[in-house]
């Protein structure tokens, strides 16, 4: 039976950063199957060669970059090769991101510039280098910044992660406005607890038990959640949206407990 696919992005060409694995892995998937070809991008290539065979055996086309969104010079090779190879980047997902829980009293100034340079500095210069291509080129098109829930709620032993996500949440919204004369959409989806191999364990604990009890729809999340607003985003179909930040939670935010 074929696959049903809401929305065509045949011809589109797609940036994924932090692909190697977790949702990133998945992003790259989605929007591949869709039709658009991706650059898959993240520090470990090996992973990338493993998405790629993925991905092209559904006839897909995909090609892995080496990319470290704490290095401009990186985010340049790795955008500059993209478009060489692909053609122009027409849709960016900026999902790249790192995580050190720890108590605010224990977070060390290392932990805070890992997570600070990755989640929003990183986010930002990667956008900003795609946006620039996208102006030279005049074709306009679509940023995807991967926020959190936790950029609005806080959570215990997140605060550099959260102060990170808020700043992500609040440049989308000034890329937005900048952008817009450029036909650039730049929007966020802010995810609460997706369910990925690296909490997975977590997850499954007496821990997951009481966070789900925190959740409306009383589950976790899987990848496969986000599919919709990100192929929503990606898409034309949402062609009269930008600064907008979709909430893929089930219900959690607005869970007053």
């Amino acid at each position: 039976m074929a696959q049903h696919i809401p929305y065509d992005l045949s011809g589109e060409c797609a940036f994924v950063s932090g692909a190697s694995s977790g949702l990133g892995r998945r992003f790259a998937l989605v929007l591949a199957r869709a039709g658009a070809k991706v650059a898959i991008a993240a520090r470990r290539t090996e992973k990338l060669r493993e998405l790629c065979q993925e991905i092209e055996a559904f006839d897909g086309r995909a090609m892995p970059v080496v990319l470290d969104v704490r290095d401009p010079e990186s985010i340049r090779q790795a955008v500059g090769c993209a478009e060489r190879e692909l053609g122009a980047i027409t849709i960016l997902v900026n999902n790249a991101g790192v995580a050190v829980p720890k108590p605010f009293l224990e977070t060390t100034e290392e932990d805070w510039d890992a997570i600070i340079d990755t989640n929003l500095k990183g986010a930002w210069l990667l956008a900003q280098e795609v946006a620039r291509h996208m102006v030279r080129l005049g074709h306009g098109g679509s940023i995807i910044n991967i926020a959190s829930i936790i950029s609005d709620r806080v959570i215990g032993q997140t605060a550099a992660y959260g102060a990170a996500k808020a700043g992500l949440v609040h440049l989308t919204k000034a890329m937005a406005n900048e952008l817009a004369r450029h036909q650039i959409r730049v929007n966020a989806i802010a995810p609460g607890y997706i369910t990925t191999d690296m909490n997975r364990a977590c997850l499954a604990s007496g821990e997951g038990e009481r966070i789900k009890q925190r959740i409306p729809l009383r589950r976790l999340g899987s990848p496969e959640d986000l599919d919709g607003a990100l192929l929503l985003l990606a898409s034309n179909a949402s062609s009269f949206m930008t600064g907008s930040i979709l909430t893929v939670d089930g219900g959690q935010s607005v869970n007053p407990l």
